[in-house]
């Protein structure tokens, strides 16, 4: 009998060939990096089309070649991360209704699991392909409390461990920034580093240092757009908690229209290091300068 046993795991090309009892065991131990990629013009609409050539990808300053370019709109795994602190007790029509924007988007293969925060976060409805699970969630959620932000993404890419897809996001909803987490600033940048997933965040704030305001305030914005620009997503600061609802649909339709680059490093150490990573993009000839976002590194695996 012949046993075939694959381990996709995301780090180096290597083949192990065992025979033992006449059985053959093969383990892949897979070194495929993929990046995903947002692609907009001059006028930030959507750039579909492009082919492997109109790529280019750097490590650590390395040139590596593309292995693979994927341009369909692939399913994903999802991370809604619903704030239901005291502040939100008037809003919270208005943040269901988000998570009900992004909720209509969904395809086939794609799954999705709720957090809720407030004090404390926990994982309301586990992954699943049913949006309607996750509205029925919220039908009892209630507010009230502070804001465990911080914690909410960390228990977040805990959860995110558990996908079944490869393209994976966490979506955050709040009206503020945190003052009630266990996880410092610091320790929340290395998890998501070492995370293979994209942060997006929106909500009532600019993800930029803003004079005056309290300490806690300043802190959960300004990270949060830290942490999405390096994981290739995007904080989105609205300006009336009206507008998260089109937010989340925005945020919806650029995750269904990323690429994804996927390259063997030339770099094959297992020093378990961060590396960095650049990509650079040729618009084609008649088209206007293009404008890329992309997660800027990973973590090499360690012996």
């Amino acid at each position: 009998m012949t046993v075939w046993r694959i381990c996709l795991v995301f780090l180096p090309l290597s083949f192990l060939l065992a025979q033992q009892n006449g059985e053959i065991s093969i383990s892949v131990d897979s070194t495929l990096v993929e990046i995903p990629v947002t692609v907009t013009d001059s006028m930030s609409r959507f750039v579909l089309g492009l082919e492997k050539k109109d790529f280019g990808i750097l490590e650590d300053g390395a040139e590596q070649k593309i292995a693979n370019l994927s341009g369909e709109d692939a399913p994903l795994s999802v991370g809604l991360l619903l704030d239901t602190s005291g502040s939100m007790i008037a809003n919270m029509s208005i943040a269901r209704a988000a998570v009900d924007e992004f909720i209509k988007t969904m395809i086939p293969g794609d799954e999705a699991f709720l957090i809720e925060f407030s004090d404390e976060a926990k994982v309301t409805q586990p992954f699943t392909g049913k949006g309607k699970d996750i509205q029925n969630r919220m039908g009892s959620m209630k507010s009230g409390g502070l804001t465990a932000l911080l914690d909410a993404v960390g228990l977040g890419v805990r959860e995110m461990k558990k996908a079944k897809n490869t393209r994976k996001a966490l979506i955050v909803i709040s009206d503020g920034g945190d003052n009630h987490s266990r996880y410092t600033a610091t320790e929340l940048r290395d998890l998501v580093k070492e995370a293979d997933t994209q942060v997006y965040a929106m909500g009532v704030f600019e993800p930029v240092l803003l004079p005056g305001l309290p300490g806690e305030l300043v802190t959960g914005p300004r990270l949060m757009g830290q942490i999405a620009d390096q994981t290739g997503g995007r904080a989105y600061g609205a300006t009336t908690l009206a507008q998260l609802p089109s937010i989340a649909e925005k945020i919806a339709i650029e995750l269904h229209n990323q690429y994804v680059l996927g390259y063997y490093p030339v770099n094959k150490d297992k020093d378990g290091k961060y590396r960095k990573v650049e990509v650079k993009i040729q618009a084609p000839a008649g088209m206007s300068t293009l404008k890329a976002r992309w997660r800027t590194g990973y973590y090499a695996p360690a012996r």
